[in-house]
């Protein structure tokens, strides 16, 4: 049975000794894991809370089970609260602890949040928001190491709630029962471009889509004989709230590995993930994009690691440029590079590998299989090599929709010739070997004197500048072309801006129409802790700079 809770009840039984989790001072085994996440259970089902059904048909498929917010940190407790959620038959979902209280009400409101597993930093804000979520019948506070008044042992910050520790000591760790290949996975996402939505996917098929390794097992038995032979030991260095850093770590469970935190988990320091490299034997390191790497590598050039465990780095959700590939592959010449590409609709849609000695590439692609390239007016396939631009898109295990959106559903999962597809946004061409090329998101493409610019196609191009931290790209008014192309570069230090360089450079790589017309050069660059470029704040301090705001 592919259902996740189930998957990893098997291998714990398979393999209880192995490390399955380690965080700071804690190393949990599979038996260790298998029961705090029992004991979880026990206690969502004893407030009440788990599935009401089987799905009987289209009415209640997306209400069935209980929904459960995880507003946390990296560290054991998130991803224990995802599996707890799996184990009671609830359903869980990612809380963006980012968000200020207008954005969180509508997020605990438009998901139905029955509970909530939190971090005691953020009980100031959830007091603030209590009276406003009546549906919330459960609060449960984790410590939170970093603040002396929220030191493990200590009372809730929130009057009423439950601590964590406390309620699994008292629980009892009780084997789950129904699991079904139908329970939910949930995952928000958006928020940069538009208010979040939920995708809801049926267990099974996010497992087959994103969580099941490079070739799903498609059964338990296969899955509990390929873990017994040892799966990796990785670090997933985004925060589990983004689907990049979980899907990392359950990629490694289900293979039967160690999923291994770095000590730091509210922001990205090169040093403790590179030292917790060292010092755990990780082999497989996951990142998003640039906005990670550029750190990473620039760490390494101040500071040498015992590395040699490291196999893999891999990459998902964001630009990871050729450049900044080739930077990483000379400071980590034994590793190979995994760049992916993917979404939360879609899973893993396609990926490309980079070692020491090969050309690095941006944005080209090997396709997995069921996904395809369709016509701009969705009336079918693009055909290899005909040059034409079209809609990246994947059939087979996709989700069922969007929580509560049949609108957004319809439009995102169409059906074309009779087939079934997930059409995320991403605007892609097929060459005639069947090479994918991705070229960006739809969502912060630019029209500027009618041609179509991608926003990500102009960043990749000014990252060859040797003085460009980094930049984010948007469209801000123009009276002559309607958009004009706008970059917000991030220069490195001792760098003073140039911007008939960056246009030089920028040149070399895209078509004139495409090279930025304004540039605003910015002390810092906000982008999502994913390392996802915020590009409602690029557009806002784009106008706020050129006198449009």
């Amino acid at each position: 049975m592919l259902n996740l809770a189930a998957i990893h009840e098997a291998i714990a039984a398979a393999v209880p000794d192995r490390d399955c989790l380690v965080f700071r001072e804690r190393r949990l085994s599979w038996a260790a894991v298998a029961d705090r996440t029992r004991r979880l259970a026990s206690v969502l089902r004893a407030h009440g809370l788990g599935c009401r059904g089987e799905r009987s048909g289209a009415r209640n498929w997306e209400s069935r089970q209980d929904h459960i917010a995880l507003y946390l940190y990296n560290g054991n407790e998130y991803l224990e609260g995802m599996l707890g959620a799996f184990k009671a038959r609830c359903a869980p979902f990612n809380v963006n602890y980012r968000y200020v209280d207008e954005e969180l009400l509508y997020l605990f409101e438009n998901a139905d949040a029955r509970a909530v597993i939190y971090h005691a930093s953020f009980a100031p804000t959830l007091a603030r928001l209590r009276d406003r979520l009546p549906k919330l019948r459960l609060w449960i506070e984790v410590p939170d190491p970093e603040s002396a008044a929220c030191a493990r042992g200590a009372e809730p910050r929130l009057p009423g709630a439950l601590d964590y520790e406390r309620a699994l000591a008292d629980a009892k760790p009780e084997p789950p029962v129904g699991l079904s290949p139908d329970d939910l996975y949930i995952l928000y996402t958006g928020g940069t471009t538009g208010m979040p939505k939920g995708v809801l996917w049926r267990q099974e098929d996010i497992y087959l889509a994103a969580l099941g390794g490079p070739v799903p097992a498609r059964t338990l038995e296969a899955i509990v004989e390929r873990a017994r032979g040892g799966g990796p030991r990785a670090l997933p260095a985004p925060p589990f709230m983004h689907g990049a850093a979980h899907w990392a770590a359950f990629n490694v469970w289900t293979l039967g590995g160690t999923v291994v935190v770095q000590s730091e988990p509210r922001r990205l320091d090169p040093h403790d993930i590179w030292s917790t490299v060292e010092r755990e034997k990780v082999n497989l390191v996951t990142i998003v994009g640039d906005a990670f790497a550029r750190p990473l590598v620039d760490r390494l050039r101040e500071h040498r690691y015992d590395l040699s465990s490291l196999a893999l780095l891999s990459s998902g959700g964001a630009i990871l440029t050729a450049s900044l590939k080739d930077e990483l592959l000379a400071q980590l010449p034994s590793a190979r590079i995994l760049d992916t590409v993917g979404s939360s609709e879609s899973g893993a849609q396609a990926a490309q590998f980079a070692s020491a000695g090969s050309k690095a590439s941006t944005g080209d692609f090997q396709a997995a299989p069921g996904n395809v390239v369709l016509k701009e007016d969705l009336s079918g396939l693009v055909a290899p090599g005909s040059g034409a631009t079209g809609w990246l898109a994947r059939s087979g295990n996709i989700p069922l929709g969007y929580y509560k959106d049949a609108e957004k559903t319809a439009r995102t999962f169409p059906v074309v010739g009779g087939v079934r597809y997930v059409v995320p946004g991403d605007r892609a061409r097929i060459d005639a070997d069947g090479t994918l090329r991705l070229l960006g998101r739809d969502s912060v493409t630019i029209n500027t004197g009618g041609e179509k610019v991608f926003a990500e196609e102009v960043e990749h191009a000014l990252k060859h500048h040797g003085d460009v931290y980094d930049c984010v790209v948007v469209g801000t008014p123009s009276e002559r072309w309607g958009q004009q192309v706008t970059a917000l570069v991030l220069l490195r230090p001792g760098a003073r801006p140039d911007e008939e360089s960056l246009r030089a450079v920028a040149h070399q790589h895209i078509a004139a129409y495409k090279v930025p017309k304004a540039f605003v050069f910015v002390d810092q660059m906000v982008r999502a802790p994913s390392g996802k470029a915020d590009y409602r704040w690029a557009k806002q301090r784009a106008a706020e700079a050129l006198g449009g705001g």
